[in-house]
């Protein structure tokens, strides 16, 4: 996968408020099927089905212990999109200072002319 594609499965996997969900569960420690199915109303193939997508995306990996296979979350897509993000943030923070200094110069003008009618 390239790093578009990559962006693109983290982004899908997000979308979706249970695996938001599985996700910050896992932000608490690593966890078994079983124990990320609890919280939900849904059955065990559907919660598969979640680890599956979240799989793909990088987000979460597995490992056996025994007989056990507990999942972990795993940040690297997280600060990928969080980095992509932060390029919006900084273009949308440099607008609103533009606009904030506009609206300043502004309010200086019109106290300008408001002095002169006195």
């Amino acid at each position: 996968m390239n790093s578009s594609q990559r962006l693109d499965a983290t982004f899908a996997a997000l979308a979706d408020p249970t695996r938001r969900a599985i996700l910050a569960r896992l932000a608490s420690g690593e966890a078994s099927v079983s124990e990320l199915a609890k919280p939900f109303a849904m059955t065990q193939p559907a919660i598969s089905k979640h680890l599956k997508v979240l799989e793909r995306a990088g987000l979460i990996s597995q490992w056996r212990n025994a007989q056990c296979r507990p999942r972990r979350l795993e940040a690297k897509p997280l600060a990928a999109a969080t980095d992509w993000l932060e390029n919006y943030r900084r273009f949308w923070e440099e607008q609103f200072q533009r606009l904030d200094t506009l609206l300043d110069e502004m309010k200086a003008k019109e106290k300008k002319r408001a002095r002169k009618k006195r």
